[in-house]
């Protein structure tokens, strides 16, 4: 979709979309559980929200997460960090239980992550349609 009113950053115009996928930590099926899901799906929104992040579709698997994301004017590494440290941090906070049910002195997510650009946003959202609780249809917030 072509925007109108480009992105402006800084010295620059434009925009970078990638697909981001995070992993939890020794593959627990974590997002099996609704509640946690529903708790890690708001506080994805709200490090959006604090990092200025664009966003156009979230999709949960039972261990990992798909996003369509703007860059913005992170780099992969640190769009990957400031997401996964602000969501793992809060959720612990919330919910203690959870880090010492599953995750006992280590952290909510893997230390690898996909960052990718797309060339085909089309085939990268229908991927994520098929995630195993996709919203598929979901009308977001940044839609309006």
């Amino acid at each position: 979709m072509k925007k109108n009113n480009p992105t402006r950053f800084s010295s620059a115009v434009g925009e970078v979309w990638v697909m981001l996928t995070i992993k939890v930590k020794y593959c627990h099926k974590i997002f099996d559980n609704q509640g946690i899901r529903e708790l890690t799906n708001a506080l994805l929104f709200q490090a959006f929200e604090r990092y200025d992040i664009n966003h156009k579709k979230v999709s949960f698997d039972r261990d990992h997460i798909h996003m369509i994301l703007e860059l913005g004017i992170y780099s992969k590494p640190e769009l990957a960090k400031k997401i996964k440290g602000y969501v793992a941090k809060k959720l612990f906070t919330l919910e203690p239980w959870i880090k010492k049910k599953w995750f006992w002195d280590s952290g909510l997510w893997n230390p690898a992550y996909d960052c990718r650009s797309m060339s085909d946003e089309e085939f990268y959202s229908r991927y994520l349609d098929k995630q195993a609780y996709a919203n598929a249809g979901q009308k977001q917030l940044t839609i309006y």
